[in-house]
């Protein structure tokens, strides 16, 4: 008999993940990261590239599934294309080291839909959520880190096999069957961070989500593919990647699960910058401030070069991905995680610009994406330094509990009114415990009146 493709052994450990195997603390964290996606969804329906996006959706027709902050109802697919977009378009989501990138956006739009279409109930939800996400750790184990520094957006390339692995394990597909929905998902997968700072981005996040549905709907229906998308001659790691390693996917992570290691963002901004601001912070509350600094030096990872270092940014979107316009509003004492900082007028702020002008980034081999090591020269001549490494989760599962239904009240009320948002977080964080996941979404859909 021949020996198990890497495809193959991805699907069954993906599909082998079953609730009631579960860890409780892997059941919580995944009901946290719905609450942190529903929060940067409803925050996010306003967005350009959301409502637009939304528009041509709802003009394509209708179908059973609920859009999040909107009356509008569209297909499975569809709705998984505009929640998913709606949920990275402030690029405020949760990420994981090992893509890098955004999984619960990518895999949570797709099983919600699909779920509300079909009439599931929500633990299968998160046993499905679960399989993919770990799926896409995987993945992008086997394509480390050669995949993201060729310009992948792992977003949107692993994501769509993610959401394909969750949607076919949310529908029951056999083996052979999720097999076939990652070859289609490999069909379409794509995303270049040359368009990191435009709509794009977002974008990439609601098709990975669409195609993932698709695929599964796809391969429920007979649909064949590839039977090794993922190692097979001329498939997606070979062609997408210049280091390929099995042993990496396969092996066991560290703290049990991958989704341990996910990471939450509390500042709406790429998370290459936010070991930047952190570092820029301790500075700060060690006295350096605007009016004594006269040159503030930033040592970050090479890849952050390529990924978050526009030096002039000039739009919100933009703004996301600057290193030194992070830095500083950071230095400025400008809360990062308020929304209506990333507004235009604040962004060419004439004080503001002089700041940022003040900052000088310096890429570094060394380094990691998550690190940075800030030197302020002062005006007196005297230096102070700082450095901070983003990449460690938070263990203490109440106190993220709590800075996240805080983070959700704040980016919820302003769309759904604070009683409606509070009440929405309970029902997240109970979500197991709901008849069906449709419930969910149709408050997820309510907006309150004008």
């Amino acid at each position: 008999m021949a020996a198990a493709t890497i495809t193959a052994k991805l699907v069954r450990s993906g599909l082998d993940v079953a609730v009631s195997h579960l860890p409780d603390d892997v059941v919580r964290l995944a009901t946290l990261c719905l609450l942190d996606y529903a929060g940067v969804a409803l925050a996010g329906v306003s967005d350009p590239a959301a409502r637009i996006l939304r528009e041509q959706a709802v003009e394509e027709g209708r179908g059973p599934c609920a859009v999040i902050g909107h009356s509008a109802r569209l297909s499975a697919t569809q709705a998984a294309l505009v929640n998913g977009t709606a949920g990275h378009a402030l690029d405020y989501d949760d990420v994981h080291m090992s893509l890098p990138g955004h999984v619960s956006v990518t895999v949570l739009p797709a099983v919600l839909a699909l779920a509300e279409a079909r009439d599931l109930p929500p633990r299968e939800v998160i046993a499905a959520f679960v399989g993919g996400f770990e799926t896409a750790c995987r993945i992008g184990l086997l394509v480390a880190p050669g995949h993201y520094a060729r310009g992948f957006h792992a977003t949107a390339t692993i994501g769509s096999f993610a959401a394909a692995l969750a949607c076919a394990h949310l529908l029951r597909l056999d083996e052979a069957r999720t097999v076939h929905a990652l070859g289609i998902a490999g069909a379409q997968a794509a995303g270049l961070k040359a368009q990191f700072g435009t709509m794009c981005k977002p974008l990439h996040a609601g098709k990975a989500a669409q195609n993932g549905v698709l695929a599964a709907l796809l391969a429920e229906r007979g649909f064949e593919a590839c039977a090794d998308i993922l190692g097979g001659s001329q498939a997606f790691a070979e062609a997408m990647s210049d280091d390929v390693n099995p042993e990496a996917a396969l092996a066991p992570p560290p703290a049990g699960f991958h989704l341990r290691d996910n990471l939450f963002k509390f500042h709406a901004s790429c998370y290459g910058t936010h070991g930047l601001i952190e570092a820029v912070r301790k500075l700060r509350e060690r006295g350096v401030t605007e009016s004594n600094v006269a040159v503030l030096t930033a040592r970050v990872g090479s890849v952050n070069d390529k990924m978050c270092n526009i030096p002039a940014p000039r739009s919100s979107t933009e703004a996301k991905f600057s290193l030194r316009l992070m830095g500083a509003y950071a230095l400025r004492g400008i809360d990062t995680a308020r929304l209506d900082a990333f507004e235009e007028a604040t962004i060419a702020a004439p004080e503001i610009v002089r700041l940022r002008d003040r900052i000088s980034i310096v890429p570094e081999q060394a380094l990691t994406m998550t690190q940075a090591v800030v030197t302020a020269r002062l005006a007196d001549g005297r230096e102070e330094t700082a450095e901070h490494d983003a990449s460690s989760p938070e263990r203490d599962l109440d106190r993220l509990a709590r800075r996240l239904r805080q983070k959700f009240l704040a980016l919820a009320a302003p769309v759904q009114g604070d009683a409606q948002a509070a009440q929405l977080a309970d029902t997240m964080m109970n979500f197991a415990a709901l008849p069906v996941a449709g419930t969910l979404m149709r408050g997820l859909a309510a907006v309150r009146a004008a």
